[in-house]
């Protein structure tokens, strides 16, 4: 019964016979072998963006805060949803790495970025030479309350941040159980919807330890690489990198196995529905959840095995966050309900 993250889940049998495949032989470094060369058409592909760009680093902050210091000057500020992934759980990387860069907090109910919150932060900010400028925009989507923007949400917010001439970021570390909860393409989530950089999340999805930057404008190209290399995040073997990602994009698994841990939310949520004096902080919407529960509850589930990470709640009430991942099963789900009946 482990539900703390999708990150502990292993990775998928597609991924691992690619990385076996991939082991055999010799092949140029540092993303000049054929398999880099053959992920690279694929997800051009898969986002009908001939032109863009796409750099593969193994993690989900790297590939963040490597993709913002692209689109901000030290003197700017990026956007952000409060509870962003880049504001609470990257030990300011994205200011690191972009020399200083501020991250300026919007907020918004349920993780979802309230446009007129956006407006109000874009109108105050920039102008004076005491302050800090405006930069760029950062959406995550799913977000870190669980929810997920539909595309056009994020045009809607996109077009704010153009409005004043704005690039944006989209942090996708669970991109795919977005785009198998709303049913859009993923051009239709990323370029045709405004946003100009995705962190294309594998990690979370059955990789071992892989994201893609995918600038779909080509002109950051250059700068990209260089800042990667300079940060450490240059694979000689970047074959290893591309090899889980040859076998994640296989035949759409991806997004079936995306689809997969959605479902299996979705079973939960619905058995956690049926009882009484349980009730989810936000909407459950894709693969993350966050109910409220008696006090003395978190004893009796760890007790029987479950796994999962405590949450603040009111006085008297238990909080817990709850994610399943492509591998989680339905007698997964019907023992933690069965073990929260008591």
């Amino acid at each position: 019964m482990f539900f703390a993250s999708d990150n502990g889940s292993g990775a998928t049998p597609e991924v691992m016979a690619a990385l076996a495949r991939a082991n055999d032989g010799y092949t140029r470094g540092y993303g000049a072998d054929d398999l880099t060369a053959r992920v690279t058409a694929e997800l051009r592909r898969v986002f009908d963006a001939p032109d863009a760009v796409v750099h593969l680093v193994a993690t989900g902050t790297a590939a963040n805060a490597l993709a913002l210091a692209c689109l901000v000057q030290p003197w700017q500020a990026t956007f952000c949803h409060r509870h962003a992934h880049i504001a609470e759980d990257e030990c300011g990387a994205p200011e690191f790495f972009s020399a200083g860069a501020k991250l300026v907090l919007v907020g918004g109910a349920h993780g979802v970025m309230d446009g007129q919150a956006l407006a109000n932060a874009l109108e105050t900010t920039g102008g004076s030479v005491h302050g800090v400028q405006r930069g760029a925009l950062s959406l995550t989507n799913v977000t870190e309350a669980g929810t997920v923007y539909t595309p056009a949400q994020i045009a809607d917010l996109t077009a704010l941040a153009r409005a004043h001439g704005l690039p944006c970021h989209l942090d996708g570390a669970r991109f795919a159980n977005a785009l198998a909860a709303t049913g859009a393409t993923p051009a239709q989530m990323t370029w045709q919807a405004g946003i100009d950089v995705l962190s294309f999340g594998g990690t979370k999805n059955g990789c071992l330890g892989v994201e893609a930057v995918i600038f779909f404008d080509p002109a950051k190209d250059w700068e990209f690489q260089l800042r990667r290399k300079r940060a450490g995040h240059l694979f000689s073997k970047n074959r290893y990198l591309a090899a889980q990602l040859d076998g994640y994009l296989q035949d759409g698994l991806w997004l079936a196995r995306a689809a997969h841990a959605n479902a299996m939310a979705a079973r939960l949520a619905a058995g956690l529905a049926q009882m009484p004096d349980i009730h989810q902080t936000h909407p459950v919407q894709a693969n993350v959840m966050f109910p409220e529960w008696p006090a003395g509850t978190h004893d009796r589930l760890e007790a029987a095995g479950a796994v999962y990470y405590r949450y603040p709640a009111p006085t008297g009430r238990e909080g817990a966050r709850l994610v399943t991942s492509w591998s989680t099963t339905e007698a997964d789900v019907d023992a933690f309900l069965s073990a929260l009946r008591g």
